[in-house]
C-alpha cells in the first residue's frame, strides 16, 4: 500500500459567504485558490483557501451558508484545525490578530519533550470555528517553504502560514478511531493528559499531526457554522486510491469514487462519528484556470455550465480583495 503522508484538506461549514472570504484572505493572510459550488448544492459557494500554489496539505474549504445556525462542538467531531507556522513568528500572529480585532489565546507549549514542543495560539473565526497556529522548530521535509506564501497577502513571507499542522477530533473513548487510524498506516508517537497524537509511519508531509482528546463525559455535537463537515487524507492518485479503497472497504463502508473536478474522493465515516475522505493530489487546482489568477473567477464543473446564469442569480455577491505589497 502506498502510505499516506497526511491531510490533502479539511471541509468546514460557514455563514456569511464574504465575512468568511474577508477573514481568511486578509487576516489569515490565506490565498483563495478557487471560487467554486457546491457541487450537490450549486446553489451555494464552495471556497478553496490555501498557499499560493494550492498545495494539498494547505487547503482549508467551506460551504458558506448565508443564515446557517451555529454548530455545537462535541464528541464525535473535529474540534480545532490547526495550522504550520514557524516557531518565532507566535508573537507576531498573537499581534496581528489582536490589532484585528480577533480574541486569541496564547495557549501554551505542547508536548514539551518531543522536539522542543510546540507553542500554540488558539482563536476562532468569525462563525466561532476553532483554529491553531502552532509554532515549531521543524519546518522540513515537503512542508511548504516560504517561497508558496501567497502572493495576494500582507502577511511578510517568513510569517505565512506553511500549511495544515493537524486536526483534533474529540471522543468519548478513542480506541475505535485509534485502530482506524492504524488501519490507514498512522501510529501513537505521543500521550500528553488526555491528548493523544497520531502521525503516518514515514515523511514530515504537511498536516500529519492527527490528535484525538478524550473525554468520556462529553456532550455530542451537532453540526453547523463553524464545525467541520469532513477531513481528507491524501492519497497521490486514482490507483492508489482504489487500493486503499479495497483495504477501507474490508473494515468500514465507504462510498464509490466522486469525481470533484480538482481531485477524485471516496468517503467513509470512522466508528467514533468523524467523516473522512481520502482525495487525490491530482488533477490540482490549475485545471481550468492559470496559477496566476487562481480564484479570481467562479468555476463550475462542465455539466453545470448550462445553468450559470441561474446559478449566478442564486450566489451571494462576494468582493476579493488582494493586499498585494510591492
Amino acid at each position: 500500500m502506498t502510505p499516506i503522508v497526511g491531510l490533502h484538506h479539511v471541509t468546514a461549514i460557514a455563514s456569511d459567504p464574504q465575512g468568511n472570504l474577508d477573514f481568511y484572505t486578509e487576516v489569515l493572510g490565506l490565498r483563495l485558490v478557487k471560487k467554486t459550488v457546491n457541487f450537490d448544492d450549486p446553489g451555494t459557494y464552495h471556497f478553496y483557501f490555501g498557499d499560493d500554489a494550492g498545495s494539498p496539505g494547505t487547503i482549508l474549504t467551506f460551504f458558506p451558508w448565508p443564515g446557517a445556525t451555529r454548530g455545537v462542538r462535541g464528541a464525535g467531531e473535529v474540534t480545532h484545525t490547526a495550522f504550520s507556522v514557524p516557531l518565532a513568528s507566535i508573537p507576531y500572529w498573537e499581534q496581528r490578530l489582536t490589532e484585528a480585532g480577533v480574541l486569541v489565546e496564547h495557549t501554551g507549549v505542547r508536548f514539551a519533550s518531543s522536539n522542543g514542543g510546540e507553542d500554540v495560539l488558539t482563536l476562532a473565526d468569525p462563525d466561532g470555528m476553532k483554529l491553531e497556529l502552532v509554532g515549531h522548530a521543524s519546518l522540513t521535509g515537503t512542508a511548504a517553504p516560504a517561497s508558496h506564501a501567497p502572493c495576494t497577502s500582507d502577511v511578510p513571507v517568513e510569517h505565512s502560514i506553511r500549511g495544515f499542522f493537524g486536526v483534533t477530533m474529540l471522543h468519548r473513548d478513542a480506541a475505535q478511531t485509534a485502530a482506524t487510524l492504524e488501519m490507514m498506516g498512522f501510529r501513537k508517537v505521543a500521550e500528553e493528559g488526555n491528548r493523544l497524537r497520531f502521525v503516518p509511519a514515514d515523511g514530515e508531509a504537511l498536516g500529519r499531526n492527527i490528535d484525538i482528546v478524550v473525554d468520556p463525559n462529553v456532550g455530542y455535537g451537532r453540526s453547523g457554522a463553524g464545525s467541520v463537515h469532513h477531513i481528507a487524507f491524501r492519497t497521490p492518485n486514482d490507483d492508489t486510491q482504489l487500493e486503499w479503497r479495497a483495504e477501507i472497504e474490508k473494515h468500514l463502508s465507504v462510498t464509490t469514487v466522486q469525481d470533484r473536478d480538482y481531485f477524485h474522493s471516496i468517503y467513509f465515516r470512522e466508528p467514533g462519528g468523524v467523516l473522512f475522505e481520502m482525495a487525490t493530489d491530482t488533477p490540482g487546482f490549475a485545471i481550468d484556470e492559470p496559477i496566476e489568477t487562481l480564484g479570481e473567477a467562479l468555476r463550475i464543473p462542465a455539466w453545470l455550465e448550462p445553468q450559470r446564469s441561474r446559478i449566478e442569480q442564486r450566489l451571494q455577491p462576494v468582493t476579493l480583495r488582494k493586499a498585494v505589497t510591492a
